[in-house]
């Protein structure tokens, strides 16, 4: 009997021991251009799982400063990338002017030159983020994607608004996809989703998670409740399964005004 109890104690010991060695990427959140402590979790998530090209995308970026994901890698890390953004052009930081859909985002990538083994994708154009991942060709593979998410609909809620490659955000809380969609297009992808905050995820391929992130693929525990305005239309979502055999069958679900 006592064997037995000294067994048990050693396990939940050694359990305990685990998760206290993961990484907790909140204790790393830094703000130096970025919006809501991105530029210190890229930055501790690249320390892990190192890099391959430190070439970025990032979309929307507005003026390529302001809230910038990537500013602090190509000012301080020596990056370099692509900045896409359907208001602002700057030539001076590779900035381009484009309205990024889930038709054209592969033929943006190809006339940019974007390498396959970018190290970030950082996606926030505040409606078809989804899509536009859901879309992008698995030959582009990157090593981390920053994605925002729809902070509003806690977990297990499984939703996406149905695709409109003109959708424009109001304010309100009828935007984007919720955590559980994202973790769903996630696992098609094989990405492990390692963290959430200030409102994004983060992604990394399941085959560069050599460590123990906090919580990684828990959405329940990663989950951070934000609060929007009511959509006074009522408009409806759709499920991450709907939208992703629409895509599948090419005849995504478009929504209505």
């Amino acid at each position: 009997m006592l064997y037995l109890f000294t067994l048990i104690i050693s396990f939940l010991v050694s359990i305990a021991s685990l998760h206290s060695q993961s990484i907790d990427l909140a204790q790393y959140e830094k703000s130096v251009f970025s919006q809501c402590g991105e530029d210190g979790v890229i930055e501790k998530i690249f320390q892990l799982i190192g890099t391959s090209s430190k070439y970025y995308v990032e979309f929307g970026a507005m003026d390529g400063h302001a809230y910038s994901n990537t500013k602090y890698l190509r000012e301080f890390k020596g990056w370099a990338g692509l900045l896409m953004d359907c208001e602002y052009e700057d030539f001076s930081i590779n900035l381009h002017k484009h309205l990024i859909t889930a038709e054209n985002i592969n033929e943006l990538f190809e006339m940019h030159n974007v390498p396959n083994d970018l190290d970030l994708l950082s996606i926030d154009v505040d409606g078809n983020d989804f899509y536009i991942w859901l879309a992008l060709n698995e030959k582009y593979r990157p090593r981390l994607v920053v994605i925002e998410y729809n902070p509003n609909y806690i977990p297990p809620i499984d939703c996406v608004i149905p695709y409109n490659p003109t959708h424009r955000w109001d304010r309100t809380r009828y935007f984007g996809a919720s955590i559980t969609a994202f973790y769903k297009i996630g696992l098609q992808k094989k990405y492990t989703l390692v963290y959430a905050g200030g409102g994004n995820l983060y992604f990394i391929p399941d085959e560069l998670v050599s460590v123990s992130f906090k919580d990684a693929n828990n959405v329940f525990r990663l989950f951070q409740l934000g609060k929007h305005n009511p959509d006074p239309k009522n408009r409806p979502f759709i499920s991450s399964d709907e939208a992703i055999r629409s895509w599948e069958e090419g005849n995504f679900l478009v929504e209505k005004n």
